[in-house]
């Protein structure tokens, strides 16, 4: 894959995140409710410009709406009615907005797939979004999020290589203090121009999953092999405070039989071994392994 590749592949990143942009700012999308009798409007900003205002769907004047003054109202949505609407005054477009339509339950628990990870205690924490079939997505923390107000503070991801979406969120708890408030995480995406939103509460703790330790050295004495492990560098401080528990997988050098060992002394005549850690207080998922390394003798 050459240089071209690579241009085109990171203009496409570039086109995504200005859609997210797009779709998930003020006033550029309303949200419908399948058949739901009440219409909802689509407000034109014609800034009270004098000259009649007119409407576009797909190049066309949409059917089966009414328009009351500059504004754009649709009663009974459904799915051939989604999509982009313009208004016009002219040949100048005034303004465009999205309809969209409201997931149902179980379109929402099939189109929201997202893991988060904290690697410490610290105030920051990330969420990977897995779902291949959206168009945008955004994270919100916090109850003006949950209650869907204006005042929530939105988090767009950056997109990866494999159609993940990437997420860096701050929190304000305590690394110091017992945890007692959990996290509310609200997460909206836009699929097949359906708007699917949910919530969900978790402990910081619960998703405490520590980088992978160092092993900094393996010194081989008269009657076993000593093993010296630190913490990550991303993990909290002091470390005396937040400890880790380590273990410590090795291969025997006679028989190739594996072992695994909570103890930092372990016995002689061992090929290699591999070290992963986690919290030792609350019992935090494992680290990924570190890489094999070779026991010199």
């Amino acid at each position: 894959k050459g240089p071209a590749f690579l241009l085109i592949r990171l203009f496409c990143i570039i086109i995504a995140h200005i859609l997210i942009q797009k779709l998930f700012s003020s006033l550029r999308y309303v949200v419908a409710k399948r058949n739901d009798l009440n219409p909802v409007t689509l407000t034109c900003r014609s800034e009270e410009a004098p000259g009649a205002v007119t409407w576009k769907f797909r190049g066309e004047a949409p059917e089966d709406v009414r328009q009351i003054g500059p504004d754009l109202s649709v009663s009974e949505v459904d799915t051939p009615m989604l999509g982009e609407y313009s208004c016009w005054r002219g040949t100048q477009m005034l303004s465009s907005t999205y309809l969209l339509l409201e997931a149902e339950e179980e379109e929402e628990s099939d189109s929201l797939s997202i893991s988060c990870r904290a690697k410490s205690y610290d105030c920051h924490f990330s969420c990977d979004w897995t779902h291949s079939g959206q168009t945008a997505v955004r994270l919100g923390l916090g109850h003006d999020c949950s209650e869907g107000r204006k005042s929530c503070h939105w988090v767009n991801g950056d997109q990866l290589v494999d159609g993940r979406f990437h997420f860096q969120l701050s929190h304000s708890l305590s690394p110091y203090s017992e945890e007692s408030a959990m996290l509310e995480l609200t997460a909206e995406a836009i699929v097949d121009l359906s708007v699917a939103r949910t919530t969900r509460r978790f402990y910081l703790r619960n998703i405490v999953q520590p980088d992978s330790p160092q092993i900094v050295r393996c010194q081989e004495g008269k009657e076993n092999l000593s093993v010296t492990i630190e913490p990550p560098s991303s993990w909290s401080t002091p470390h005396s405070f937040f400890s880790l528990e380590h273990e410590i997988e090795y291969v025997l050098k006679d028989n190739g039989e594996t072992g695994r060992s909570s103890s930092v002394l372990l016995p002689k005549g061992i090929s290699k071994l591999r070290v992963r850690s986690r919290d030792s207080l609350v019992l935090s998922t494992w680290s990924q392994w570190t890489p094999w390394k070779k026991v010199t003798h």
